[in-house]
């Protein structure tokens, strides 16, 4: 088993903690992982994505070109990545950030609303977790519990408070994502 996954938005969005989020749960829960970051010049706004490898033996290669799932969080990203998925894939897309449908019938698309849900949970930072736990929805060599894992043992000391949060988060971007 094999699988590929990019996580792309801007920056400010929490793109790549993201990545390493769904990185620490499958490297946590014994499989085999690369994670790689890119993003640009600049510091908010910017563009920023990853990608992960998630397996059960050896990564041959670290780099995705046309991955089975993804997650865009604002619309360029969409444009981009919903023509690189491929056929058959899932991309979980931020609602909040992008005013139009697929145009591809190939795919799985799911839209969450991950900024309103985050502003209801009370930290619009959260938008991130939102859409892990919509990614949770569309695969299956992670669990939930993987991931809750994972926060709790890697998030910087100094943001401990947020767990709770960071955990609603998570479980609600599932339920909307397992609603569609």
């Amino acid at each position: 088993m094999q699988k590929e996954i990019i996580i792309a938005g801007f920056g400010g969005q929490g793109v790549l903690f993201c990545g390493q989020v769904v990185a620490y749960a499958a490297m946590d829960a014994g499989k085999e992982v690369t994670w790689i970051p890119s993003y640009g010049p600049e510091m908010r706004g910017g563009t920023a994505n990853c990608t992960i490898v998630i397996a059960d033996e050896e990564i041959g290669s670290p780099f995705v070109e046309h991955p089975p799932l993804a997650i865009a969080l604002n619309l360029p990203s969409f444009d981009k990545y919903e023509e690189e998925l491929q056929s058959g894939g899932t991309l979980i897309v931020n609602k909040s950030m992008v005013d139009r449908d697929s145009k591809r019938k190939d795919i799985k698309t799911i839209f969450v609303p991950c900024n309103e849900i985050a502003e209801e949970i009370g930290d619009k930072k959260l938008l991130n977790m939102v859409a892990i736990g919509a990614l949770l929805s569309a695969m299956t060599e992670i669990s939930m519990q993987d991931v809750e894992k994972a926060i709790t043992g890697h998030m910087p000391a100094r943001h401990k408070d947020l767990l709770p949060k960071n955990l609603l988060a998570l479980k609600r971007g599932y339920e909307t994502a397992i609603a569609q």
